[in-house]
């Protein structure tokens, strides 16, 4: 699948955001290694912190059907249905991508006139990794 058909799942899946307070949408699609894709949204709630952002809703549900191998993300962001700026993933997304990718994982961040490519080892350097907790001494 290509970056740009990627783009395409996370551009439906930001129609799905509920974001009354902000007003920003995002939407986020996770490609596996199998070649399935998972969509998300940003889902937000007056409780500002149980708010849950795109990426890692994609990850959850992807993860909780027993996907646990990833190739690329791309997302996407703007108010009232149009994509502007670019969206990168915020620390906790990018924290929960660590989990499950590797540092080549493919992070695409859709603008309204193309797409800027990342790795998550450029997103996140000299990151708390999971296999930090499995060595010992």
């Amino acid at each position: 699948m290509t970056k740009e058909q990627l783009a395409i799942y996370a551009k439906e899946a930001m129609k799905q955001a509920y974001s009354p307070y902000s007003g920003y949408c995002v939407g986020a699609a996770l490609l596996c290694k199998d070649g399935s894709v998972y969509t998300g949204c940003n889902i937000e709630n007056a409780g500002y912190s149980a708010t849950n952002c795109a990426e890692r809703t994609a990850f959850f549900k992807a993860v909780s059907e027993g996907k646990r191998e990833f190739s690329a993300l791309a997302v996407c962001g703007g108010k009232e249905g149009t994509i502007w700026g670019i969206f990168p993933p915020c620390g906790v997304c990018r924290q929960v991508m660590r989990e499950f990718c590797e540092d080549d994982f493919k992070i695409y961040l859709v603008k309204h006139d193309g797409i800027e490519t990342y790795t998550l080892n450029q997103l996140l350097p000299v990151s708390f990794e999971p296999n930090i907790l499995r060595e010992e001494g």
